[in-house]
């Protein structure tokens, strides 16, 4: 029988397990030594009573998350390269923002959920890879600790927000980033806002719709990539089924931000030639108005051998001006880490070839 993961324990049954011989705030102890102090080794749970301690030693692991490789690029952009304990690798980036002084302003960790993804995006690294496994809740989080500890080390600032945009879907994780998300915003635990949270998801209807049954506080963002049917069915194998086609997509959608009270991200990659029309930017206006929302237009980071190339800037500013006079509330995102392995999956790939 395998030894659990302590880290993996959502809070309920971190106090399940410390109550079957321990007083029940002793797990609100061994909480905090886990996930606000960072501390992985049971000795150093001072506080802790020496039979509870050498039970922590006896019957569960603290995983870790061991550091393979790191890149950094010349915008600050610094890539990892994660092993995990099943001998397969992952990936997380953290993104620097900067006062225009040069200053830290903003330090943001894109973590990812899965190795590999079943999803199978024509435009994505990951998809490449096919899916490989679920991240447990503990790994998720401990990327963003991890990651927080490098951004203390370079620019004294700590990490101030999470997106789950990395490799894999987060909604087929859905329990171990739910778990992730309660050690990332539990006052005793990491303590950040769940409003400084972002999920990103392909667009799988029915979770969407269990997100607002499930009255999430963290923000949603929904990769769209294309405004008609038959364009997203070419790149994105989850627009092919009735239950996640747009129609079923929009719907849930309205719903999310119906019992929500919130507003959606849409993530719209641009791609040369194929989804950069004005006609294409005037059915995405209709699209996005049903909801709540902004677009986030991003400037595609090119993957070797996938077929798809940036928009160029002036097609990008006649789509962007159709959007405007639609009223559509829209930002473009540029490319971040474009001097090393950039998009989701390179490094892991890159790493697997080379081994």
């Amino acid at each position: 029988m395998a030894v659990p993961d302590i880290l993996s324990f959502s809070r309920a049954e971190l106090k399940d397990w410390v109550s079957r011989t321990d007083a029940a705030f002793r797990a609100d102890q061994v909480w905090r030594w886990l996930w606000k102090q960072g501390v992985r080794s049971v000795e150093d749970m001072t506080n802790l009573p020496s039979g509870l301690r050498q039970r922590l030693a006896d019957e569960v692991i603290i995983s870790r998350l061991v550091p393979l490789q790191q890149q950094q690029a010349y915008d600050g952009t610094i890539k990892f390269l994660f092993g995990l304990s099943s001998g397969r690798s992952v990936e997380t980036v953290l993104i620097p923002d900067f006062n225009k002084d040069g200053s830290p302003k903003r330090m943001t960790v894109c973590v990812s959920s899965q190795v590999g993804c079943a999803m199978g995006c024509a435009f994505c690294a990951t998809g490449l890879m096919g899916f490989q496994q679920n991240l447990t809740s503990g790994e998720i989080a401990e990327q963003v600790l991890l990651a927080d500890q490098a951004a203390r080390k370079t620019w004294d600032k700590p990490v101030s927000n999470v997106v789950f945009m990395g490799m894999g879907e987060p909604l087929l994780n859905y329990e171990g980033v739910i778990d992730a998300v309660e050690k990332l915003t539990s006052e005793d635990g990491f303590g950040l806002s769940p409003k400084r949270i972002t999920v990103s998801t392909v667009g799988l209807a029915m979770r969407i719709r269990q997100l607002a049954d499930d009255g999430v506080r963290f923000g949603l963002a929904v990769s769209l990539h294309a405004p008609f049917d038959s364009k997203r069915s070419s790149i994105m194998p989850v627009n092919r089924k009735a239950k996640t086609d747009l129609d079923a997509l929009m719907a849930s959608i309205e719903y999310f931000t119906t019992r929500t009270g919130q507003r959606i991200t849409y993530e719209y990659c641009m791609f040369a030639g194929f989804n950069d029309s004005v006609a294409d930017a005037r059915e995405l206006a209709s699209l996005v108005a049903r909801a709540p929302s902004k677009v986030n237009l991003i400037m595609y980071n090119p993957v070797e051998g996938l077929g798809f190339s940036r928009s160029p800037e002036d097609t990008l500013e006649r789509f962007l001006a159709e959007l405007v006079r639609h009223e559509v509330t829209v930002t473009v995102r540029r490319s971040r880490g474009q001097d090393i392995d950039a998009a989701c999956g390179q490094l892991a790939i890159k790493s697997r070839v080379d081994a």
